[in-house]
C-alpha cells in the first residue's frame, strides 16, 4: 500500500542507513585508535581487567629499573673486588720472593709493596655507582643494599620482594679506611729489610694474614656474585613478564586491523546503498504525488 502520510520504504531505509553509519562509526573508531575495548562503555569487565593490567606493568617497569640501578652497583663492586684480590695476590707473590732475598731485594719488594697497597685502597674508594659504594661501607644494616625485585598483588594486598646484599659481607674497608677485610692488610709493613732475620719472621706472619684477607675476599666476591646472578635473572623474568602482559591485555582490547579494515570496506558499501535505497523510496514518494499535480 502508497501512503501520502507514512514512507514506509523510507523509513525502512532510513533505519537501515542509521544502523549501518553506527557500525561504521565504531569501526573507524577502532581503526584510528587501535582499540575495540577503548573505553568502560564499550566492554566494562575487559576495560576493568586491562586497566588493572596495565598499571601492574607500570609498576613491573619501575621495579626493572631499580633491578637495573642495582645491578650497576652491585657490577661495579663485583668488579672492584676481583681487582682487590688480584692485588691482594700479587702482594702474596711478592711477599713469597722476599722470603730470603738480599736486602736490596727485599727493600725493592717493600717498596712494590706499598704500591699495590695504595692501589688497593684506590680500587675500593672508586667502586662508587650512583653514589653507593658496597665496598666501603660502616658494615650495618643501614648500610645494607635493598634492590627492589618484584611486585606482587593479590586482589588489594600488594607485597613488594627484594635482594638484599649485606653490608657485613661486603665490607673491603670500613668508612675510616682502617677495618674491613683489608684494613689491617693496607696498615702492615709487613717486614724490616734492614734485618733479613726478622724480615723472614715477618714475611711469614704477613703470609698469614694475606692468607685470612684472601680468603674474606673470596667470600665476599662469592655473595656478590650471587647477587649478581639473581638480578640477572630476576631482570631476565621480569621482561618475560611485562611482555605476557602486554600480549593478555592486547587479547582482551586491541583491534584485530585486518579484521576492521575489511569490515570498514563492507560498511561504506552498505552505506552507500542505504543512500541508494532511500533516494529511491523518496523517489517513490515524489511519483505519488505528481499524479495529483498532474
Amino acid at each position: 500500500m502508497s501512503s501520502i502520510m507514512t514512507n514506509s520504504a523510507a523509513l525502512t531505509a532510513l533505519q537501515s542507513l542509521n544502523n549501518t553509519n553506527k557500525q561504521l562509526e565504531v569501526t573507524q573508531s577502532r581503526i584510528s585508535t587501535g582499540y575495540r575495548v577503548a573505553t568502560a562503555s564499550d566492554n566494562a569487565a575487559y576495560w576493568s581487567i586491562a586497566t588493572s593490567m596495565k598499571s601492574d606493568n607500570k609498576a613491573l617497569s619501575a621495579v626493572q629499573d631499580s633491578l637495573g640501578l642495582g645491578a650497576g652497583k652491585v657490577d661495579t663492586a663485583y668488579t672492584a673486588i676481583n681487582d682487590v684480590k688480584d692485588q691482594v695476590d700479587l702482594i702474596k707473590t711478592k711477599l713469597v720472593t722476599a722470603r730470603g732475598a738480599s736486602q736490596e731485594d727485599q727493600q725493592k719488594i717493600a717498596t712494590e709493596i706499598k704500591a699495590i697497597q695504595d692501589q688497593i685502597k684506590s680500587s675500593v674508594t672508586n667502586a662508587n655507582f650512583a653514589g653507593s659504594n658496597l665496598l666501603q661501607n660502616d658494615g650495618t644494616a643501614a648500610s645494607d643494599l635493598n634492590i627492589v625485585a618484584s611486585y606482587n598483588r593479590t586482589g588489594s594486598t600488594v607485597t613488594i620482594d627484594t635482594i638484599k646484599v649485606a653490608s657485613a659481607d661486603t665490607q673491603v674497608l670500613d668508612t675510616a679506611g682502617t677495618g674491613g677485610m683489608v684494613g689491617g692488610l693496607l696498615a702492615t709493613s709487613f717486614f724490616d729489610p734492614s734485618s733479613a732475620a726478622v724480615a723472614d719472621t715477618a714475611i711469614d706472619t704477613a703470609l698469614g694474614t694475606v692468607e685470612t684477607a684472601l680468603g674474606k675476599l673470596s667470600t665476599g666476591a662469592a655473595s656478590l656474585g650471587a647477587a649478581k646472578s639473581r638480578i640477572d635473572t630476576q631482570q631476565s623474568f621480569l621482561s618475560n613478564l611485562s611482555d605476557s602482559i602486554d600480549k593478555g591485555v592486547g587479547s582482551l582490547v586491541d583491534a584485530d586491523m585486518n579484521k576492521e579494515s575489511t569490515r570498514l570496506q563492507a560498511l561504506q558499501v552498505q552505506q552507500q546503498l542505504g543512500i541508494q535505497a532511500l533516494s529511491i523510496a523518496n523517489g517513490n514518494s515524489q511519483q505519488i504525488l505528481s499524479l495529483f499535480r498532474g
